[in-house]
């Protein structure tokens, strides 16, 4: 992947923050010339992007073809649905149990899936999932809420896993979305590596 790609990917406001707020129609101009890019590649080394950007014979190209923006969005979801497994186990409602089935298609089963986690967690993390779950469920625009629920909670699983595992991949996934505060991880590493390994391999195949 070129420099000019892969900055095109990275959401514009971890390109401000480098930079100490830089103007978007500067960061344009930035973006369309090789110095612009070069500074805003060594801006990102030296702060977010320091393990992803760091000098390595094959760069950080093999790891963003192999983990692209659609890989990664699948990923969370499969991630964010897993996290949520002990409020799914939990929902018994005809409805409630239809919509998750139509938003996830098979990756309702991984939810349920007890070889990959035995979905056991503290009291108070069992609340806060079956009171984020039951108000994803009660908005009525479709399937946006819900998805975006499972793909929040999956890239806060993902980071606190990537971040000690693989700190480029944590890096790499982060810069795709402005920078924001993200709910507390509590998957154990296990589950993380098979659902990971499990995309990955599907990135190979591909």
């Amino acid at each position: 992947m070129s420099l000019r790609a892969l900055l095109a990917e990275v959401h514009p406001a971890w390109h401000e923050a480098s930079d100490g707020g830089l103007d978007p129609a500067l960061l344009r101009r930035a973006c369309d010339s090789a110095l612009g890019r070069r500074l805003l590649a060594a801006a990102l080394a030296a702060g977010p992007a320091s393990h992803l950007l760091a000098p390595s014979p094959d760069g950080p190209g093999a790891l963003i073809a192999r983990w692209s923006r659609a890989r990664l969005d699948a990923l969370h979801r499969d991630l964010g649905v897993l996290a949520y497994a002990p409020a799914i186990r939990a929902e018994i409602g005809r409805e409630p149990v239809r919509r998750l089935k139509a938003a996830l298609g098979s990756s309702y089963l991984l939810a349920l899936d007890r070889s990959v986690w035995d979905a056991k967690v503290k009291p108070e993390v069992q609340t806060r999932l079956v009171e984020g779950l039951r108000h994803a469920l009660s908005v009525t625009d479709g399937e946006t809420t819900l998805l975006r629920t499972f793909a929040h909670q999956g890239r806060a699983e993902l980071q606190a896993w990537a971040s000690h595992r693989d700190p480029a991949l944590a890096q790499w996934a982060r810069l795709l979305h402005a920078p924001e505060a993200l709910p507390s991880a509590h998957l154990p590493e296990k589950p993380v590596l098979v659902v990971q390994t499990h995309h990955q391999n599907r990135a190979v195949a591909d």
